[in-house]
Order: C-alpha cells, then sequence, then structure tokens
C-alpha cells in the first residue's frame, strides 16, 4: 500500500496488528481515511504558534463551510435557539438605532416633548 496516511497509521499500531491488514483491508482503510481527509472547506487556516520559553508548540485550526451531516435533536434545538437569539438582538440594535435617528431628527427640528428634558444626545452627536 502506497497510501502515506495508511502507512502512517499503520506504523503507529503494534507490527503484528499492522502485519495481520490484507490488502483489501488496507485498501478500506485507505478509502475512509480519504474521505476524511479529503473534506474542502469553504474556510480552512491553519496555524501553529510557538512561544518562547516553552519546549512545544500550539497549533490552531479554524474551519468553516457548509454541513452535510444530518443534525441530531440536540443540534437543532440549538441552532434554532441561536436563530431566536440572533433575530431577538439584531430587532434589538435595529430598533434602538432608530430610536436614536428619530431622537436626533426631532432635537434638528427642535421639537421638545417635555420642558427642560433633554438627554444630550443631539449635543454629543452635533460636537465635534
Amino acid at each position: 500500500m502506497h497510501d502515506p496516511s495508511v502507512k502512517r497509521i499503520m506504523q503507529r499500531m503494534e507490527p503484528h496488528i499492522a502485519q495481520s491488514f490484507t490488502l483489501e483491508q488496507q485498501m478500506a482503510l485507505a478509502r475512509v481515511v480519504g474521505l476524511r481527509g479529503g473534506r474542502i472547506h469553504s474556510v480552512d487556516l491553519r496555524a501553529t504558534v510557538k512561544f518562547p520559553f516553552l519546549p512545544y508548540s500550539f497549533y490552531l485550526v479554524f474551519l468553516a463551510g457548509r454541513n452535510k451531516r444530518p443534525l441530531t435533536a440536540k443540534e437543532k434545538m440549538i441552532a434554532a435557539a441561536s436563530l431566536f437569539l440572533i433575530a431577538t438582538l439584531t430587532v434589538m440594535v435595529l430598533c434602538l438605532l432608530g430610536l436614536f435617528v428619530v431622537y436626533l431628527i426631532k432635537s434638528l427640528l427642535g421639537i421638545d416633548l417635555f420642558d427642560n428634558v433633554s438627554l444630550g444626545l443631539f449635543g454629543w452627536f452635533k460636537s465635534p
């Protein structure tokens, strides 16, 4: 077998176990390893970080791409909760931004809803 990934796996095994694999079993192992190792991700960032005064280094991997696996019930629940949280935060930020813009327009037009009451946002926004 000439597949480097299969050779690495076989080298990590005890010699008598590695020698017991038939060519057919090695080819099946190569197919499985090839399926796992040959994935292409939309985002594939890998880095090795060496810190001074430490005898070892760390590796960082960030992968992102389309999930082709079926989701478990727990993953579906987390996805739904995440979507709800993101939607809620987005609506809240947009509402606050809208209120801020309405307040600035109100202040620009000189409209006072309450006498002698100001949040000071218009002065803060107007000053350089």
